[in-house]
């Protein structure tokens, strides 16, 4: 019972703190630059849902289970809802239409972060491989687009504020790169990655 009342406090800290995210001064803020935008609030809009995932009900758990085997469908879910904040008209829309920032406040942490975190345990060690390396590649594909387009892609952002995020991107793709390789040399992977699904909470 401690473990789940943690786990609903959390929950709380977290919702408060997307509000706190969607108030104008911080949002302003964060939206000021697509690169703050794209690396710095939709992320941490995403940890904040995947931290308050173990605040589900034990019941509704259970029946993800049972939808998640070994991940996968999660993870999709995951990947389907990130795949639109990758582009930069939607970059855009989130600036110029509130109903697609609510979508943005909403979605990322409920449909991003949240199931993600909660398929990460039970992906064996295949998925996992396939998620960092189409994350690597992902960081690769945006950052060369962003680093060589003639022209600005976000009306409300300058070119200069583009090419800086595509090389964010690179920088984050190489990275990723190197700590993969080094914990391949290391022989830091767990490999057992059965993708069985962890016990049920008390």
């Amino acid at each position: 019972m401690s473990q789940q009342r943690h786990a609903r406090a959390r929950a709380a800290i977290a919702l408060l703190t997307v509000v706190l995210l969607a108030t104008p001064p911080l949002r302003r803020t964060l939206e000021a630059s697509m690169t703050l935008q794209m690396l710095v609030q939709l992320p941490l809009l995403a940890l904040l849902g995947a931290w308050s995932a173990a605040a589900l009900p034990a019941r509704l758990g259970t029946a993800l289970a049972a939808w998640d085997r070994g991940g996968c469908s999660g993870l999709l879910l995951a990947s389907v809802a990130a795949l639109p904040w990758m582009l930069p008209r939607a970059l855009d829309a989130a600036v110029d239409l509130p109903w697609v920032s609510l979508v943005k406040f909403a979605g990322v942490p409920l449909l991003i972060g949240a199931p993600f975190a909660l398929s990460w345990p039970r992906m064996g060690f295949v998925l996992r491989g396939v998620f960092c390396m189409e994350a690597v590649a992902t960081c690769f594909r945006l950052g060369w687009l962003y680093l060589v387009a003639p022209q600005s892609l976000c009306s409300n952002y300058l070119i200069d504020d583009q090419r800086r995020l595509g090389q964010w991107l690179l920088a984050i793709g190489l990275a990723l790169c190197v700590a993969l390789l080094g914990k391949l040399l290391a022989g830091r992977f767990d490999t057992r990655g059965s993708g069985a699904d962890p016990p049920d909470r008390p």
